[in-house]
């Protein structure tokens, strides 16, 4: 039995009745500066990792339907980029973007660990002084999924270089895997979570939120749409403590509280993180976002 075949059972029986389609592989086709990903012929995502300069990024990415919910490096924020990944190391930050603070380097693409991959690389974050601090591999997956979800596996494995010393993870309230939306989606929006609770207030309406997964559903150009993240139960401090605002934009991110709790990190003890992003049109409830949460779950424990 082909590899192919194999998985189509198998996504068959995880998500049963629900009427899931035989799954199309997903396409790469890299450019000079990004991956251009499509899915039956559709686009999907593209990826940015060159002429990027500070940090390579998920600059868009689609509905079902087709419609992208980023937006990339506003005139308000320019160090947003669209679906990114930064935090603080040994005090010097990631997620901004000014002389003082450090980059992610793209070094190298390698050869995807499954079928359904369509980015796996090797980036090195450079501090100021031009010292590699960490060593991360990436890779970005779009797993087979019911044809009215796109489907996103994002996952970064952070070592310590060898031969150096101990290393903390810090940052600010907001630092982690975040997004930022289109400007039709920063008004009227509703975020929700799995623990169903409203969450701590930080500072304006800035709330962290304690749970396996959270979303936001809003209006992308008039029409509705909602994105949630999920929270691997093999995550270090899971489950994650999701940063949600909305004035005066909208934003989600996925963090592991480094403002309060520095995490510190030893040489030859990799740091693994894996989340999800589902994608659907239409407002979606809470059940059937947590259905597609424990079908995720499934898929990435295979």
């Amino acid at each position: 039995m082909g590899t192919r075949t194999t998985l189509f059972i198998v996504l068959l029986s995880l998500y049963a009745g629900v009427g899931l389609a035989a799954p199309a592989l997903p396409k790469a086709k890299a450019g000079p500066q990004s991956v251009s990903v499509s899915v039956g012929g559709k686009p999907v995502l593209d990826y940015r990792f060159n002429n990027v300069p500070f940090k390579p990024y998920v600059e868009k990415l689609g509905t079902p339907a087709g419609i992208n919910i980023l937006r990339d490096a506003p005139s308000d924020h320019l160090h947003h980029h669209a679906l990114m990944f930064a935090l603080g190391v040994n005090g010097v930050s990631y997620w901004a973007e000014t002389p003082k603070d450090g980059k992610q380097v793209h070094r190298e693409f390698l050869p995807g660990a499954k079928p359904e991959t369509v980015v796996a690389e090797r980036l090195d974050w450079v501090d100021p002084a031009g010292k590699t601090v960490l060593n991360e591999t990436r890779e970005i997956t779009l797993p087979a999924a019911p044809d009215n979800v796109t489907l996103l596996t994002w996952q970064s494995t952070l070592s310590v270089p060898e031969g150096a010393g101990p290393t903390k993870l810090t940052g600010d309230h907001y630092y982690g895997l975040g997004m930022r939306f289109l400007v039709s989606m920063d008004k009227g929006g509703v975020f929700q979570n799995a623990a169903g609770v409203e969450g701590e207030l930080v500072r304006g309406d800035e709330r962290l939120s304690r749970a396996p997964w959270a979303a936001y559903t809003a209006d992308a150009d008039g029409k509705p749409v909602t994105v949630a993240m999920f929270d691997d139960p093999k995550n270090v401090r899971y489950p994650a403590w999701w940063f949600t605002m909305q004035t005066a934009f909208a934003y989600l991110s996925a963090t592991m509280n480094l403002h309060r709790e520095p995490l510190e990190m030893a040489p030859g003890k990799p740091l693994p993180l894996r989340y999800g992003i589902a994608l659907w049109d239409g407002r979606q409830d809470k059940e059937t976002i947590e259905k597609t949460y424990q079908y995720w779950l499934q898929l990435i424990n295979k």
